[in-house]
């Protein structure tokens, strides 16, 4: 389905205040992002009967060890990851939580746009950027849309 480029007409701009506030939610999903892609990949390697070890987080992030080792240092700082010397990452009761505010964000947006008729593997893609910067608004409605009909 070709998107035809006629221009959308423009709204007048927001107010300053509410202008801002959107690239502030913005910027803020943009740096929790991170944090939330490492729990919800150790969660799930956890779940999957693995260890979640730095070598298999950065295989399947696509980034070297040396990056997984630093945010590992700081996902510790913030409380929501444990290390054992010898073995692997562990959540904690609070990266548990980020990890499955995460997961249901992810396959709420999943859901939605396969009910849109997007492939599975496009639809499993594009949630993996959506989920961080859709608001709790916009999942209802989500839900809400995949219930109607």
């Amino acid at each position: 389905m070709a998107l035809k480029n006629k221009p959308v007409p423009r709204e007048p701009l927001p107010d300053a205040d509410v202008h801002s506030e959107g690239f502030r939610q913005t910027r803020e999903a943009r740096r929790s992002a991170l944090v939330e892609d490492y729990v919800e990949l150790i969660s799930d390697l956890i779940e999957d009967g693995n260890e979640a070890r730095q070598v298999d987080i950065a295989a399947r992030l696509g980034v070297a060890q040396p990056t997984v080792a630093k945010m590992l240092t700081r996902l510790c700082a913030d409380g929501l990851v444990s290390r054992k010397p010898y073995r692997g990452v562990f959540l904690t009761e609070a990266g548990r939580k980020v990890a499955e505010e995460s997961r249901i964000r992810h396959q709420t947006v999943e859901a939605f746009l396969r009910s849109l008729g997007v492939s599975a593997e496009t639809a499993r893609i594009d949630a993996e950027g959506i989920e961080h910067h859709v608001s709790a608004e916009t999942l209802e409605a989500f839900r809400k849309a995949m219930t109607v009909g």
